[in-house]
């Protein structure tokens, strides 16, 4: 029983240092609320609301543009007319999708990729 556990404990560390580097390779910096707006706001940035337009129209960060990552048909087209060499800035309802957009954003040959923690909700609780 004791090398079950153990075993199983080597498993789960060995899992969560996976992912752990998967997202530290995918996205450059997770940002606080308050780091997040102070390069995004006021700035020329590519700054990109992952959420569905519903979510988009009913409150937004200022000069965000909106790419559904449901709407897989036309998510790769539309991130296609941004700069792969520029930063980027995703953000989401609460981190969930702008972390697998970023995944997806990597692939597609994007350099720098940058993540509001705690995405929309966190925002909106801040301002």
């Amino acid at each position: 029983m004791k090398k079950l556990s153990l075993l199983i404990l080597f498993i789960a560390t060995s899992f969560v240092a996976s992912s752990q580097e998967v997202a530290q390779k995918t996205v450059n910096a997770i940002l606080t609320v308050d780091n997040y707006k102070e390069v995004v706001i006021g700035k020329e940035v590519q700054l990109v609301d992952v959420r569905t337009p519903d979510e988009y129209h009913a409150g937004k960060i200022d000069d965000a543009i909106n790419i559904d990552y449901f709407d897989q048909e036309n998510f790769a087209k539309a991130f296609e007319k941004l700069d792969k060499n520029k930063p980027l800035y995703v953000y989401c309802r609460s981190g969930h999708r702008s972390h697998e957009s970023a995944v997806l954003l990597e692939k597609m040959g994007f350099k720098e990729i940058y993540d509001l923690e705690g995405g929309y909700i966190a925002w909106s609780e801040k301002n």
